[in-house]
């Protein structure tokens, strides 16, 4: 397999490691999802103890904490607790980065939106480069002016009057 898609990155000509898209995707995905089931425990166990609860189960906490990551909510299953509406909203916010950032690398990937980071690196290398030639033009005016300023002297000295 292409070694572009099997490595989690690659560095470019600028030095500057460029994550695969897919690697970050899986990774984010993997903490997302361990996440909401280490919460689903928490929540669980909240709503367990709270009086008429609406989520009964392992796996309703689970769903609940899903739906809240995922900003859609349902609203098939909800917390009755304090301690539970905490750990719903804290998922609602953890999810909304990490969803959004699934989002973000989708868009990346399939529209290609252009990296202003790629840009930055590619007008700066420009512009090393333009310095570069400009030194170069510099030195050469300089030597220039060096044997302008020798002819004039040389020219100065034959016809000065004795």
């Amino acid at each position: 397999m292409n070694e572009k898609y099997t490595s989690t990155y690659s560095i470019d000509e600028f030095g500057i490691k460029n994550y695969n898209s897919f690697y970050l995707l899986i990774i984010t995905l993997i903490v997302l999802y361990s996440v909401i089931a280490v919460l689903s425990f928490v929540l669980f166990h909240y709503e367990s103890i709270a009086e008429s609860p609406n989520i009964t189960s392992y796996k309703d906490a689970f769903w609940t904490l899903q739906m809240s990551a995922s900003t859609i909510g349902f609203g098939d299953f909800y917390p009755v607790s304090f301690e539970g509406r905490i750990v719903v909203a804290l998922m609602f916010y953890i999810g909304v980065g990490m969803v959004g950032f699934i989002g973000a690398q989708f868009v990346n990937k399939f529209v290609g939106f252009s990296d202003t980071n790629v840009k930055n690196r590619e007008l700066r290398k420009q512009n090393k480069e333009m310095l570069i030639h400009n030194k170069l033009l510099e030195t050469k005016i300089d030597n220039l002016m060096a044997k302008m300023d020798v002819i004039i002297g040389s020219n100065q000295n034959n016809h000065k009057p004795e």
